[in-house]
């Protein structure tokens, strides 16, 4: 029997093609719009102006967990395997507050405030960012 697989987000949307294309860099790309809003997730429009324009910026990779789970129970085959994991939301130094996982920590020392830092997992059509404690 072979080892489960992570499910990997499409990287052929409109919106997100971009972003996915990216993490094959190993950039974590974020947009902005005109008007100075820090826009997450990718999108084709500023949620908050209709006529704002956006631009495609690089974070640094280095970030804040704003939040966390521990996740110590998965009925996905993949998850289970790694159970016990972290689930966060981690703020980035510039702006942007997304979800990944925490990795290269014992779960339990994982606080809110943490400094981290991006780490990538590797797949054919795209990376995955994970944080790690920086």
């Amino acid at each position: 029997m072979s080892e489960p697989t992570r499910p990997l987000p499409r990287v052929d949307e409109p919106d997100t093609a971009d972003f996915w294309a990216g993490t094959r860099e190993k950039e974590l790309r974020y947009q902005r719009c005109d008007d100075g809003t820090v826009v997450w997730h990718p999108r084709a429009h500023c949620p908050g102006r209709l006529d704002g324009n956006l631009s495609t910026h690089v974070a640094s990779g280095r970030g804040t967990v704003y939040s966390y789970s521990i996740v110590r129970q998965s009925y996905h085959p993949f998850f289970r395997a790694r159970a016990p994991y972290v689930v966060a939301w981690v703020d980035l130094e510039e702006g942007p507050r997304l979800l990944s996982n925490i990795v290269g920590v014992d779960v339990d020392a994982v606080t809110c405030g943490m400094p981290v830092e991006v780490e990538w997992e590797e797949h054919e059509s795209c990376s995955i960012p994970l944080f790690r404690p920086a």
